[in-house]
Protein backbone atom coordinates (compact mmCIF):
# COMPACT_ATOMS: atom_id res chain seq x y z
CA UNK A 1 0.00 0.00 0.00
CA UNK A 2 1.19 3.29 -0.37
CA UNK A 3 2.95 5.34 2.50
CA UNK A 4 0.26 7.34 4.30
CA UNK A 5 -2.72 4.89 3.49
CA UNK A 6 -4.92 3.26 5.89
CA UNK A 7 -2.81 0.01 7.47
CA UNK A 8 -4.82 -3.81 6.64
CA UNK A 9 -5.24 -5.62 9.92
CA UNK A 10 -6.60 -9.09 10.27
CA UNK A 11 -7.00 -11.81 11.07
CA UNK A 12 -4.14 -13.71 8.23
CA UNK A 13 -7.11 -16.39 7.29
CA UNK A 14 -7.82 -17.26 3.74
CA UNK A 15 -11.32 -17.96 3.01
CA UNK A 16 -13.16 -19.72 0.32
CA UNK A 17 -16.80 -19.19 1.49
CA UNK A 18 -18.88 -16.89 -0.68
CA UNK A 19 -21.68 -15.76 1.33
CA UNK A 20 -19.80 -13.52 3.42
CA UNK A 21 -18.59 -11.83 -0.18
CA UNK A 22 -22.55 -11.89 -1.83
CA UNK A 23 -24.12 -10.22 0.93
CA UNK A 24 -22.33 -7.46 0.93
CA UNK A 25 -21.33 -7.50 -3.21
CA UNK A 26 -24.42 -8.99 -4.98
CA UNK A 27 -23.08 -8.96 -8.11
CA UNK A 28 -21.20 -11.73 -7.07
CA UNK A 29 -23.97 -14.02 -6.23
CA UNK A 30 -22.84 -16.37 -9.22
CA UNK A 31 -19.21 -16.49 -9.07
CA UNK A 32 -17.77 -19.96 -9.22
CA UNK A 33 -15.08 -19.45 -6.68
CA UNK A 34 -12.94 -17.05 -4.51
CA UNK A 35 -10.30 -16.65 -2.32
CA UNK A 36 -10.12 -13.70 0.00
CA UNK A 37 -9.08 -12.35 2.84
CA UNK A 38 -10.56 -9.31 5.14
CA UNK A 39 -10.26 -7.27 8.62
CA UNK A 40 -9.97 -3.54 9.15
CA UNK A 41 -8.46 -0.18 8.31
CA UNK A 42 -6.73 1.50 10.81
CA UNK A 43 -5.31 1.88 14.30
CA UNK A 44 -7.13 -0.60 17.02
CA UNK A 45 -6.17 2.08 19.49
CA UNK A 46 -7.78 4.81 17.99
CA UNK A 47 -11.41 5.09 18.80
CA UNK A 48 -14.68 5.95 16.63
CA UNK A 49 -16.09 3.63 13.86
CA UNK A 50 -13.63 1.47 11.95
CA UNK A 51 -14.00 0.85 8.07
CA UNK A 52 -13.67 -3.18 6.85
CA UNK A 53 -11.73 -4.31 3.93
CA UNK A 54 -12.21 -7.26 1.95
CA UNK A 55 -9.40 -7.91 -1.13
CA UNK A 56 -10.28 -10.87 -2.66
CA UNK A 57 -9.61 -12.71 -6.29
CA UNK A 58 -12.79 -14.08 -7.53
CA UNK A 59 -13.30 -16.18 -10.52
CA UNK A 60 -16.24 -15.49 -12.40
CA UNK A 61 -18.82 -18.07 -14.29
CA UNK A 62 -18.17 -18.12 -18.24
CA UNK A 63 -19.42 -15.31 -20.74
CA UNK A 64 -19.19 -12.69 -18.00
CA UNK A 65 -16.12 -11.72 -18.24
CA UNK A 66 -16.37 -11.24 -21.69
CA UNK A 67 -19.33 -9.20 -21.31
CA UNK A 68 -18.22 -6.81 -18.72
CA UNK A 69 -15.24 -6.30 -21.08
CA UNK A 70 -17.29 -5.65 -23.98
CA UNK A 71 -19.68 -3.64 -22.30
CA UNK A 72 -17.63 -1.62 -20.26
CA UNK A 73 -15.21 1.17 -21.10
CA UNK A 74 -11.68 -0.32 -19.71
CA UNK A 75 -8.58 0.64 -20.32
CA UNK A 76 -4.96 -1.43 -18.81
CA UNK A 77 -4.97 -0.99 -15.29
CA UNK A 78 -0.82 0.68 -15.06
CA UNK A 79 -0.44 -0.89 -10.95
CA UNK A 80 -1.04 -3.78 -9.45
CA UNK A 81 -3.85 -4.22 -7.51
CA UNK A 82 -2.76 -3.63 -3.74
CA UNK A 83 -3.68 -7.08 -2.18
CA UNK A 84 -2.44 -7.54 0.81
CA UNK A 85 0.42 -10.48 0.91
CA UNK A 86 -1.49 -13.51 1.71
CA UNK A 87 -3.15 -12.96 -1.89
CA UNK A 88 -0.72 -12.19 -4.27
CA UNK A 89 -0.04 -15.63 -5.38
CA UNK A 90 -3.66 -15.95 -6.24
CA UNK A 91 -3.01 -13.00 -8.76
CA UNK A 92 -3.58 -13.69 -12.05
CA UNK A 93 -0.48 -13.64 -14.14
CA UNK A 94 -1.36 -12.00 -17.09
CA UNK A 95 -2.69 -8.25 -17.92
CA UNK A 96 -5.66 -6.26 -16.15
CA UNK A 97 -8.06 -3.80 -17.02
CA UNK A 98 -10.04 -1.61 -14.71
CA UNK A 99 -12.41 1.23 -15.16
CA UNK A 100 -15.24 3.54 -13.16
CA UNK A 101 -17.93 1.45 -14.60
CA UNK A 102 -16.70 -2.05 -13.29
CA UNK A 103 -15.95 -0.37 -9.69
CA UNK A 104 -19.55 1.03 -9.52
CA UNK A 105 -20.44 -2.98 -10.62
CA UNK A 106 -19.40 -4.26 -7.68
CA UNK A 107 -19.98 -1.39 -5.53
CA UNK A 108 -23.10 -1.50 -3.37
CA UNK A 109 -24.44 -0.32 -0.31
CA UNK A 110 -21.69 0.95 2.06
CA UNK A 111 -19.08 -0.73 0.00
CA UNK A 112 -17.18 1.01 -2.69
CA UNK A 113 -14.99 -1.83 -4.13
CA UNK A 114 -11.74 -0.71 -6.73
CA UNK A 115 -12.16 -3.60 -9.35
CA UNK A 116 -9.95 -5.05 -11.48
CA UNK A 117 -10.82 -7.62 -14.66
CA UNK A 118 -8.09 -10.28 -15.80
CA UNK A 119 -7.82 -8.46 -19.84
CA UNK A 120 -7.94 -12.61 -20.95
CA UNK A 121 -9.71 -14.63 -18.72
CA UNK A 122 -12.36 -15.09 -15.99
CA UNK A 123 -10.41 -13.42 -12.92
CA UNK A 124 -11.88 -10.35 -11.16
CA UNK A 125 -9.89 -9.16 -8.32
CA UNK A 126 -11.69 -6.40 -5.63
CA UNK A 127 -10.06 -4.44 -3.31
CA UNK A 128 -13.17 -3.36 -0.95
CA UNK A 129 -13.72 -1.05 1.54
CA UNK A 130 -17.01 -0.72 3.69
CA UNK A 131 -18.79 -0.43 7.15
Amino acid sequence: MPSGAPTKAGTGETRHDLEPLTTRIPALTQVDEATWMSGTLGDEDVPGPSLSWIDAVVTLPAGVADGLRSSMELTPATVAPGVVDGLRGALPTGGLVEGPALDEAFSSDGWQSTAYLEADGDTLVLLVVGE
